[in-house]
């Protein structure tokens, strides 16, 4: 089910709009008869003062009017096309930073119905390398963002910090992406620099990683083990090997040392799914500073050169 503001969207929608049509349909005509008498009896035209006087329109109805159009636009746009969100932690780093603000496109992976979030649709589905909002499976009241790294039907092995990919497809073709079917696929990645972000003053590295032919920057922690003992355990296979069930995704965050995701819990079930992240459209920062005067949510600054499409 859809969140509550979601839900409260599409109640105040409905409530605004049911009270404006019976206004229209019932009251309106009355007060047009009204106005219609009073203008024969007088005989001259009537001010508006004096119509509002004569036929008033309910405040309740009038609020109705008037707001209906730009709520159901919003629930419209929000719930079909773009939804905004907030990211909250760093796991997607550097992709996604703390503070920004992204449009997610709810319409990539097929239309739901804003409520019971429903598929009404079908009109596409995940690529590999996606960035993409998902309802996390454990609580789908919270949201999650990271990227997509197996496909229904792939076979994936994270280890030594490494990702292969053995796809769904004939032994001896090629899939959609370019990846050999049959046998594992080690996903290319290449240096760009070391200190440029640090965590408990360590250096962490920054790697363009070419994942299915789609690059983008992952970080790597290299004073961080793999916490394989952590790992969501499959029947059958490795401790750090997972096969992707039909319906389903395998999802990972671009910070791969501090990312809670498919490793851990499993995977993302297609009706889960929210939309691919597609834009960011504004950047704050925000003092981390503990003796600062200023509360932890007021932004302190803008980063207008993040703005821009997601890679």
């Amino acid at each position: 089910m859809a969140g509550y503001f979601s839900i409260f969207l599409v109640l105040l929608t409905l409530g605004s709009g049911l009270i404006w049509l019976i206004d229209h349909l019932v009251y309106a005509p009355k007060r047009k008869e009204r106005i219609a008498v009073a203008q024969g009896a007088s005989g001259v035209p009537l001010t508006e003062e004096v119509i509002e006087q004569i036929a008033p329109q309910h405040s309740i109805a009038e609020t109705a009017q008037s707001i209906f159009p730009m709520v159901a636009a919003i629930t419209i746009f929000r719930s079909f096309l773009y939804e905004p969100f907030q990211i909250p932690s760093g796991s997607m780093m550097p992709t996604l930073l703390k503070g920004d603000f992204i449009l997610v496109e709810k319409y990539s992976y097929g239309v739901k119905d804003p409520v019971w979030r429903s598929q009404l649709m079908d009109v596409g589905t995940p690529e590999r390398g996606d960035p993409f909002v998902f309802k996390y499976p454990e609580d789908d009241k919270i949201d999650f963002i990271k990227r997509v790294v197996g496909l229904p039907g792939d076979t994936i092995i994270y280890r030594n910090k490494e990702i292969y990919i053995k796809p769904k497809c004939d032994a001896g073709q090629s899939d959609s992406q370019g990846l050999t079917c049959g046998q594992f696929n080690k996903m290319e990645r290449e240096l760009v620099n070391q200190g440029e972000f640090m965590l408990a003053g360590v250096p962490q590295i920054r790697a363009t990683e070419q994942l299915s032919g789609l690059t983008h920057d992952i970080l790597i922690n290299p004073a961080m083990p793999e916490l394989s003992g952590r790992y969501y355990q499959q029947a059958g296979t490795a401790q750090d090997e997972w096969r992707v069930p039909e319906g389903h995704y395998f999802a990972m965050g671009d910070n791969r040392d501090n990312s809670q995701d498919s490793r851990v819990w499993g995977f993302v079930p297609k009706e889960n799914l929210v939309g691919k992240a597609v834009f960011i459209w504004m950047s704050f920062t925000f003092s981390e500073d503990e003796d600062s005067l200023l509360p932890s949510w007021v932004p302190t600054g803008v980063r207008f050169e993040r703005l821009g499409k997601i890679q």
